[in-house]
């Protein structure tokens, strides 16, 4: 495992560990910025940064940077009243990706700060299968029926069990590549 993994990792559950994660704002492109930067400082010069640059990935480019301080307000003001309404938002701004690298990341704890606000809900990202998920995030620009039956299948109202908000972190860097070296990690 890459050394900014690791520390990154342990960086995000100490975001839980201390409380934290309570001080973030919840659904806007701010409380993005804190997570990024709380998860990436001392690792990336860009953490917490909105990206300058265009990015792409699989063959899928991200929003032009150009346009995202106008788009990540649209995002901001998207309603989130419903688990529907959460996921278009989330689906928008994983579309965006506002930043260099660590979107998935910061994005699945700012996911689950939203549900956890508005509907008392978790994504038990454990149960999550991998593939399946990175497929229907693949797919979501077009169609997140996918992506919303994967997710809400496997909410929790558990939302300060620390078991599934750990295992769950552990879960959103394993999608990202990381791998335990051993169970005692």
């Amino acid at each position: 495992m890459k050394n900014i993994d690791k520390e990154s990792l342990e960086k995000a559950f100490h975001l839980f560990e201390s409380g934290d994660i309570e001080k973030i704002e919840i659904g806007t492109t701010k409380g993005l910025k804190q997570i990024h930067n709380y998860l990436f400082s001392g690792l990336y010069d860009f953490a917490g940064k909105i990206r300058t640059k265009n990015i792409s990935k699989g063959g899928f480019r991200f929003a032009n940077a150009l346009y995202l301080n106008e788009i990540l307000p649209k995002i901001e003001e998207m309603p989130e009243s419903n688990f529907e309404e959460i996921i278009a938002k989330y689906v928008e701004m994983n579309i965006a990706h506002p930043f260099m690298e660590g979107n998935g990341r910061t994005m699945r704890i700012w996911l689950d700060m939203i549900l956890k606000t508005k509907l008392q809900k978790l994504v038990n990202w454990q149960f999550v299968d991998k593939s399946l998920y990175l497929q229907a995030m693949e797919r979501s620009p077009i169609n997140d029926l996918e992506l919303r039956t994967l997710l809400q299948i496997n909410l929790t109202d558990k939302i300060n069990d620390r078991t599934i908000i750990f295992k769950g972190i552990e879960q959103s860097y394993y999608y990202e590549g990381y791998e335990k070296e051993d169970d005692n990690e």
